[in-house]
């Protein structure tokens, strides 16, 4: 059944994640009307989802979210390692091999941004030319193109971190004048433990000539800590409770929730609304979309359509509605950090299992000559034992107990092994390769009747280059710590992501970075989406988030997505008020936000009066919905 629903948007989101949301935000302040349809269900309030997880001894990062039959979401328990070798795959995603993409994420009103580690580094600049440095793709703008657009988005998250200490252990060029909302999350005990071992010390990296000199540096956080100006507003503190994935409890992180609190009454939100195509006339220009809901079909219409969704739902959708690939390239060039890990007991307690997931890390091996010759890679410290290495506090115990430990000697047995635990994440750069792929596999239908995203995936010899030199620096950071290595990667369950090179096994774990797969360029030829994110091929099309990002560096992609929106955001403004000429009207931003009455574009084109839309207050927790 197909029901055409005769309403007519200024734009139409798809996707209620970081980008959609902070997109949304940016137009309706700008008075558009603006309708944002996201796959997913609600969820609960993030006390009660960490609530849950506990209650249920963990899971995976998704697990404690509800889970829509219409919109799965791929989780990283889809994956099993075989006991000879290889991987078996089930789930939303169809893997192809020949090693597995080893990340989900969450379609939910929020995305993956409910579940996310928090963390906010921004690229280094040599990350916009990595072609010029012999592997992947340049992008068509460089660090000082977004430079302006990373203080806005720091602002929009409310990012914590040391723009002193960026500027010297990253060497980023931030203006000398510039502070970061928040003073930077305070160290760990584990982070002054390294710091008093290593800072100073050198490692050798076997890609490079010189030695490495090491430094123990904080990591940039969307996390509420204490403000750098009284005027800037601020919320509860991080209070270390070591949840916040997959929710914080006491709601210091920042989640695209908090951006749609603030939401401008024209901006309406409909979840569980698959959008299955976007339509367009027979100029190329979007129309709007079709969507699944409530058993129908529905179209609406829009001026302006933004793409939101995740890298890989994205590039599904274009399939989907066989747009925008010209250049054979949507789809195409996936990318993800594959993150190796090492992990062992330190001679001394570390404290572990408190506060986020990583506060720390070395950032010497991000950039520099030896990247020609493999991959470079950013060292997170990590806060939470060996829980990703696949032995939580609970397999350490029930180990224990299978062996007959009871009593005192199992709770000193126990506090000894867990107190001195830590590990290291080493986040590789992974180049575009357009091998690497999302295509359709129609044999396998989802419950919609709409073919499931296909993947064709593997680590490039430059990659795994970057992981034999990871391991030879663990090593000595090992032997400067003193530290007893544990790092095991053994073929079966725990490790689909295993593999050999050069004698030597490996395993990675998949960092939930999706990327390339409409990639951004300065050639309908050779790209995607133009500079604004926009499809060459439908100028008023947007195709926003990581999968426009021509390369991903070595930096957690969340900073980067949320500047790129924003600068989309300013673009598609700009394309709507040329489309309808001078603006006659103006529009409130939200309140507290600081700004005077900014023009707006006419909206004398929509078919829905403007009594239609409920005002709400800014502070409210839930945006204004769609009705059915």
């Amino acid at each position: 059944m197909t029901r055409d629903a005769r309403r007519y948007w200024d734009v139409i989101v798809v996707g209620a994640g970081f980008a959609g949301s902070l997109v949304a935000h940016r137009l309706g302040g700008h008075g558009h009307r603006v309708l944002v349809l996201e796959a997913g269900h609600d969820v609960p309030a993030a006390a009660t989802t960490a609530a849950a997880h506990l209650a249920a001894g963990g899971g995976t990062p998704t697990s404690p979210y509800p889970r829509s039959a219409d919109a799965p979401s791929p989780d990283v328990d889809d994956l099993t390692g075989l006991p000879d070798g290889g991987f078996a795959a089930t789930g939303h995603l169809v893997q192809h091999g020949p090693l597995p993409y080893a990340s989900g994420y969450l379609r939910a009103n929020g995305g993956t941004g409910l579940l996310w580690t928090g963390l906010t580094p921004r690229m280094h600049p040599e990350d916009f030319r990595t072609a010029d440095l012999g592997h992947g793709r340049n992008w068509p703008i460089g660090y000082q193109d977004l430079e302006p657009y990373y203080r806005q988005a720091e602002h929009e998250l409310g990012v914590a971190a040391d723009a002193d200490q960026q500027r010297r252990a990253v060497g980023l060029p931030i203006p000398a004048d510039y502070a970061f909302p928040m003073r930077a999350i305070p160290a760990t005990h584990l982070d002054r433990t390294l710091a008093r071992a290593l800072d100073g010390r050198t490692v050798r990296d076997p890609a490079d000539e010189e030695d490495a000199r090491l430094a123990v540096s904080t990591t940039p956080h969307a996390r509420n800590g204490r403000p750098t100006r009284p005027e800037h507003p601020t919320g509860p503190l991080c209070q270390g409770t070591a949840s916040c994935v997959p929710a914080c409890p006491s709601g210091a992180k920042y989640t695209p929730l908090r951006t749609q609190a603030r939401w401008a009454p024209g901006v309406r939100l409909r979840t569980d609304a698959v959008v299955g195509r976007v339509l367009v006339d027979g100029t190329g220009r979007a129309t709007g979309v079709e969507y699944h809901a409530d058993g129908a079909t529905h179209r609406v219409r829009a001026d302006l359509v933004v793409l939101a969704a995740h890298a890989i739902e994205n590039a599904r959708l274009l399939l989907l509605s066989g747009l925008a690939n010209r250049s054979d390239q949507v789809g195409r060039n996936l990318m993800d950090h594959p993150a190796l890990l090492t992990w062992g007991l330190l001679p001394e307690p570390t404290g572990p299992y408190r506060g986020p997931g990583s506060t720390s890390g070395l950032e010497a091996f991000r950039f520099g000559r030896a990247r020609a010759g493999r991959a470079p890679f950013r060292i997170e410290i990590g806060n939470w034992g060996w829980s990703w290495a696949g032995r939580p506090p609970q397999v350490e115990t029930g180990a224990l107990l299978r062996s007959g430990v009871r009593g005192k000697e199992l709770r000193e047995r126990l506090g000894d092994r867990l107190g001195r635990q830590f590990s290291l994440q080493f986040e590789l750069e992974q180049p575009a390769d357009p091998a690497n792929r999302v295509t359709l596999d129609h044999s396998r239908p989802d419950r919609l009747g709409l073919p499931r995203p296909a993947l064709h995936y593997d680590l490039s010899g430059y990659v795994r280059q970057g992981m034999a030199s990871a391991r030879a620096v663990s090593d000595q950071l090992f032997a400067l710590l003193g530290a007893e290595d544990h790092t095991r990667y053994e073929a079966g369950p725990g490790w689909p992501g295993r593999f050999e090179h050069d004698g030597r096994p490996y395993g990675y774990r998949g960092a939930g970075h999706g990327g390339g797969t409409h990639i951004m360029g300065d050639s309908p030829g050779t790209s995607v989406v133009d500079q604004w994110q926009r499809c060459w091929d439908h100028p008023n099309l947007y195709a926003v988030g990581c999968g426009s990002m021509p390369s991903l560096g070595t930096s957690n992609p969340s900073l980067t997505m949320a500047a790129l929106a924003l600068r989309s955001a300013d673009r598609a403004h700009h394309d709507l008020t040329a489309l309808r000429g001078p603006a006659e009207l103006t529009a409130r931003r939200p309140s507290g936000s600081g700004s005077a009455a900014v023009p707006t574009a006419s909206t004398a084109t929509s078919s829905i009066p403007a009594s239609g839309f409920s005002s709400v207050p800014t502070s409210s927790p839930n945006p204004p919905r769609e009705p059915s």
